[in-house]
C-alpha cells in the first residue's frame, strides 16, 4: 500500500510563512515558521540538545516530536531526565523488540508492549519458547535495527482500514484493540520504522539509533489482558539507557534487589507465607506478626502525637452505602459481594464511606473541627491473579487510613500537619521522598472554583514548608486534586505510599454538616490520607529497604542468646529472663546441641541484631560476649552496659 505523507509535508514555499512565538525553558521566547517542527527547533537549539532529545510536551500536551507547529505556544523538550522521556524511549525499545522478533519469529503474533518503570515488556504470542540462547538472539538482532537507525514515523488510518491492515498480517490481538476504539470515530495512529509498522498511540524518539544501552532482562508467562480465561502469552521484560554506564548500574541494582527480594526473605525469616490456597491473601507468622504489631504500635503512638482518634468501622456493609458512595456503580468489579436476608451486601474495599457514617452520627460543631479519625481498616479488593505480587499486591490488606473533617480555612494548615507527620514516620525507616500534585482530571466532579483553590492551597501549603515538587497534570482523583509521596529506598527504587487526596464530594454525598459560629449549618471538606498505605505493602518495602536486617526497635527477635555448651544454658535463660523483665522482650536462646560456629552463622543468617555468646567465663562473671549484625564481635560487657547499648538503640530507633 502506498502511504501518502501529509503528514509532514510542507506544501506552502519557505519564508511565505507566518511565524509564530514558541515559548520555551524558562520563558524565553522565539520566532519560528508556522510549521516548523520542535524536532526542527531542538535541532536549532543546539547539537547536543537534538541528540539528547525523547519527546516534548505543546502546551502541557505530550505531542509527536515531527507534529508542525502553526499557533503562538509553550514548547518543553523532554530528555531522558524527564519521567515522560524515559517512557517515550523505553516504549520506543518495545517496538524495536517486537520488530526483531517478527523479523526473526514472522509466524508470532504481538499483543501489547509499554514502558513500565524502569523498562519495558512485549507480549508475543509464538511456538518457539523464549529462552535464554533465543534472547541473545533477538538481543542481536534488536543491535542490527539501532545501527540501521530507522526513523519512527506517525501515521493514521480508518478503523476499517486499520482492521484490514491487522487482519491481512494475521494480528489477532491488535484487531480486537482496534475494534474496542472503532466506535469512538476516531482514527487509528501507527508508526512505522523500516518494515515494521505498529499499533500505537505514541509518541515516540525520532529514530531507532538513539537508543545506546539496552538489555533483555527476563521472559515470563502473562495472560492477555491479565485474565486467567485468556491464553497465556510470553512476556519479555527489558530495559534501556542513554548511556551504558547507566545500564551497568542498573543491572547491578537488579542483582542487589534480587537478593533482597521480600518474597525470598519474607520465607527465609519466618515473615509470611504466600500460598495457593488463598493466592492474594498473605499468611503472617509469628515473627510476622512481631514485625507488624510493632509497626502498628508506632503508626498508634505518631498519631496520638498529631491529634487523631481512632476508630474501627465494619468490613461489610449493605449495597445502598456503596450505591450512595457511589462504589457500587464504579468500583463494583474489584468488590467481593454476598447476599444477606434477601440483601446485597459488600466487603469494604475502602474505607472511607465508614469513616462518613462515623462523623455523621453525631452533630458536629466549628470547634470540633478539625476532626482527625484513623482506622486500621482490612479492606479486600478482587486483584486478577496476574497482577499479584508478594505483598505489593495482595487482595487483602490493612489500610492505615486516616479522614481529616475540616473547614475550608482550615485546609492549609491541616495539610502542613499531615506532611510533618509524613516526615517525621519517614525519617524513622530512612526513606525520604519526591512530592507529586496531581491535578483535575477530564473525569471529576465539583466546582472549578472549588478545585483551582484546593489545588493552589496544596501546592502553597508545601511550598511554605520549602518543599519541591512536580506536577501530574491531570491525574488528580475525581473528587479531588492529591499530593503523592513517591518515597527512595536504600537502593533509589521508589515507592508511592503516601497519599493526600483533598475530598469535596463525599461530605456532599452523605451530607455532613457542622454548626458555624453563625450558628447555621455548613458542609466540612475533607482530606484522605495514608501514610503508610498498607501495612502489608509497606512491610514487603521496608523488608526490600533494610535487606531484611531491620532495626532494633523493629526486628522480630532483637537478641539471640547462643549458650557455647548444653551447661551453659541455665544461665542463658537467667539472661534472658533478665533481658526481658528490663523491657528487651524479643529474645531467644539457640538449645540446639551445635557447635558455637554454626549458631552464630545462623544468627547472622536470622539478621538478629545482637548475639550474646555465654561461656563459662561469661557465666561466672555476669557478663556477655556481644556480636553486632554488620560488625561481629564488639568485645565482653557487662549485663547493665548491655542493657543500656540496647535500650539506647530502640529509644533512638537507631538505624545500622
Amino acid at each position: 500500500m502506498l502511504w501518502v505523507k501529509l503528514f509532514y509535508f510542507h506544501i506552502i514555499p519557505k519564508g511565505s510563512r507566518k511565524m509564530i512565538n514558541v515559548t520555551l525553558k524558562g520563558g524565553v521566547v522565539k520566532e519560528f515558521e508556522s510549521g516548523t517542527t520542535v524536532l526542527e527547533i531542538a535541532k536549532s537549539l543546539g547539537a547536543g540538545l537534538y541528540k539528547a532529545t525523547c519527546g516534548c510536551k505543546v502546551n502541557g500536551v505530550q505531542k509527536d516530536l515531527r507534529t508542525p507547529l502553526n499557533e503562538d505556544c509553550k514548547v518543553e523538550i523532554l530528555t531522558f531526565d524527564s519521567a515522560e522521556g524515559k517512557e517515550n524511549f523505553r516504549h520506543t525499545c518495545s517496538h524495536v523488540l517486537a520488530q526483531a522478533v517478527k523479523r526473526l519469529y514472522p509466524e508470532t503474533k504481538l499483543a501489547i508492549g509499554p514502558a513500565i518503570e524502569n523498562g519495558f515488556y512485549y507480549d508475543f504470542d509464538s511456538d518457539v519458547t523464549f529462552t535464554p540462547e533465543v534472547l541473545e538472539k533477538i538481543e542481536d538482532e534488536m543491535k542490527k535495527i539501532i545501527k540501521e537507525a530507522l526513523p519512527l514515523e506517525k501515521f493514521e488510518l480508518d478503523p476499517d482500514e486499520a482492521i484490514a491492515l491487522m487482519e491481512s498480517r494475521n494480528e489477532p490481538y491488535k484487531v480486537e484493540l482496534i475494534k474496542e476504539h472503532a466506535g469512538k470515530g476516531e482514527k487509528i495512529s501507527f508508526y512505522r520504522q523500516g518494515e515494521f509498522e505498529e499499533l500505537c498511540a505514541g509518541p515516540h524518539i525520532p529514530d531507532t539509533g538513539r537508543i545506546k544501552a539496552f538489555k533483555l532482562t527476563n521472559c515470563t508467562g502473562a495472560y492477555w489482558r491479565g485474565d486467567s480465561k485468556n491464553k497465556m502469552l510470553q512476556r519479555i521484560y527489558g530495559t534501556a539507557f542513554t548511556k551504558a554506564s547507566e545500564l551497568e548500574a542498573y543491572l547491578q541494582m537488579i542483582e542487589e534487589a534480587k537478593k533482597r527480594d521480600h518474597r525470598k526473605l519474607g520465607k527465609e525469616l519466618g515473615l509470611f507465607m504466600l500460598l495457593d490456597e488463598g493466592p492474594g491473601f498473605p499468611f503472617f507468622l509469628p515473627k510476622g506478626m512481631l514485625l507488624r504489631n510493632t509497626l502498628i504500635d508506632y503508626w498508634r503512638q505518631v498519631h496520638k502525637k498529631y491529634g487523631y482518634v481512632e476508630i474501627s468501622t465494619p468490613m461489610m456493609l449493605n449495597r445502598s452505602l456503596w450505591e450512595r458512595s457511589g462504589h457500587w456503580d464504579h468500583y463494583k468489579e474489584n468488590m467481593y459481594t454476598t447476599v444477606i436476608d434477601d440483601t446485597d451486601f459488600a466487603i469494604k474495599p475502602m474505607n472511607c464511606p465508614g469513616g462518613m457514617l462515623v462523623y455523621k452520627s453525631q452533630p458536629h460543631s466549628y470547634r470540633d473541627l478539625p476532626l482527625r479519625m484513623g482506622e486500621l481498616g482490612l479492606v479486600h479488593r478482587h486483584e486478577l491473579s496476574g497482577a499479584l505480587h508478594g505483598l505489593f499486591r495482595v487482595r487483602c490488606f490493612t489500610q492505615d487510613d486516616a479522614h481529616i473533617f475540616m473547614t475550608w480555612e482550615q485546609m492549609k494548615d491541616e495539610i502542613k500537619n499531615v506532611v510533618k507527620l509524613f516526615d517525621e514516620v519517614y525519617s524513622v525507616f530512612g526513606l525520604t521522598y519526591q512530592i507529586e500534585v496531581s491535578t483535575m482530571p477530564e473525569d471529576h466532579m465539583g466546582d472549578i472554583k472549588d478545585w483551582e483553590f484546593a489545588t493552589k492551597t496544596l501546592e502553597k501549603a508545601i511550598e511554605e514548608m520549602g518543599k519541591d515538587y512536580v506536577i501530574n497534570e491531570g491525574d488528580g482523583a475525581f473528587y479531588g486534586p492529591k499530593l503523592d509521596f513517591h518515597l527512595s529506598d536504600s537502593l533509589g527504587r521508589t515507592w508511592q505510599c503516601g497519599t493526600i487526596q483533598l475530598d469535596m464530594q463525599l461530605p456532599e454525598r452523605f451530607e455532613l454538616e457542622y454548626t458555624g459560629a453563625d450558628n447555621e449549618k455548613h458542609r466540612p471538606v475533607m482530606i484522605h490520607r495514608v501514610v503508610l498505605g498498607s501495612i502489608e505493602r509497606f512491610i514487603g518495602v521496608i523488608t526490600e529497604h533494610f535487606a531484611g536486617a531491620f532495626p532494633v526497635w523493629l526486628a522480630p527477635e532483637q537478641v539471640r542468646i547462643a549458650p557455647i555448651a548444653d551447661r551453659h544454658q541455665q544461665a542463658a535463660f537467667k539472661l534472658k529472663d533478665t533481658l526481658e523483665r528490663a523491657g528487651i522482650e524479643r529474645v531467644e536462646v539457640d538449645t540446639r546441641s551445635e557447635k558455637l560456629g554454626y549458631k552464630l552463622r545462623e544468627s547472622q543468617l536470622a539478621k538478629v541484631p545482637y548475639t550474646l555468646v555465654i561461656g563459662d567465663k561469661e557465666a561466672d562473671n555476669g557478663c556477655v560476649s556481644v556480636r553486632k549484625r554488620g560488625v561481629g564481635d564488639i568485645g565482653s560487657y557487662t549485663i547493665e552496659d548491655f542493657e543500656a547499648m540496647i535500650k539506647n538503640d530502640i529509644a533512638e530507633k537507631a538505624i545500622w
